[in-house]
């Protein structure tokens, strides 16, 4: 679909695979490489017959965060403004991935650092490959979390441990990871992708529109009142009430035999 320098989107049928491009320095993020990314996402919004997608990155690493070389520079040039990346770019790019219409698969085939980490947890399933390491990283740096980490962090692993990783900074294994619920799976490095694309495919041959208010809702009831999220859950069914997919699937159900989905 896209060849661009700093990112590449292909399709695998209904799976877009979205790999971020910078490989030598383990996709650490320049002002380049997000503004690839956030177009990228734009554009597989409303892309026709993608129906879920795997984000990873190229070479060993998944992303480490923000390059502090760039970072350096910005801050040199002007402090005030150095900072601006983050309403600008990484929060668009958070939104980005949880706002699609469908299911994201995080791919972790290495390193996923600071505002890697805050991507791969926008994400709504990841697979890692065994070796992979983690880390939050903002406090080495005199920094809070940005990208959405003190939300969902704090959501995957409770307060507690959120905490724990943002104040000492400490990296953290793939089987970490899997134990505290980050992951849904470990594999060996050479089948991440594959395990990611399986996993995908899954995804992309199920109930879409579903799945896009599911989404919707967990983000939504982390932190909203019951009564709120019982009155957006009513109006979610009620849109997906009279959805040719639920409609087939209860049909199917009827007369015992499987379902198909189309996303409609």
């Amino acid at each position: 679909m896209t060849d661009d320098p700093a990112v590449r989107v292909e399709r695998d049928g209904a799976v877009a695979v979205l790999t971020l491009q910078r490989p030598a320095r383990y996709n650490a993020l320049t002002l380049e490489l997000k503004t690839a990314l956030l177009a990228a996402l734009g554009k597989l919004a409303t892309a026709d017959g993608v129906r879920a997608l795997v984000l990873t990155g190229a070479g060993k690493a998944f992303c480490v965060g923000q390059d502090l070389g760039e970072h350096a520079e910005a801050l040199r040039r002007d402090p005030a403004t150095a900072f601006d990346t983050v309403a600008e770019h990484y929060n668009p790019i958070v939104r980005g991935l949880t706002d699609l219409p469908f299911p994201v698969v995080a791919a972790i085939n290495g390193p996923c650092v600071g505002a890697g980490l805050g991507f791969a947890l926008a994400c709504d399933l990841r697979v890692a490959a065994a070796g992979a390491s983690f880390s939050t990283a903002f406090t080495g740096i005199g920094l809070t979390a940005d990208s959405g980490l003190s939300a969902s962090l704090a959501h995957a692993v409770g307060v507690s441990r959120a905490l724990e990783l943002l104040l000492l900074g400490e990296g953290f294994t793939a089987e970490d990871a899997q134990a505290w619920g980050l992951v849904r799976t470990v594999v060996p490095a050479d089948e991440v992708l594959g395990a990611a694309l399986e996993l995908a495919g899954r995804l992309a041959a199920g109930p879409t529109r579903a799945y896009a208010e599911v989404r919707k809702a967990v983000r939504y009831g982390a932190t909203a009142h019951l009564d709120d999220v019982l009155a957006a859950e009513a109006l979610a069914q009620a849109r997906l009430a009279a959805t040719a997919d639920h409609v087939n699937a209860v049909e199917a159900f009827a007369e015992k035999r499987r379902p198909t989905f189309e996303g409609r």
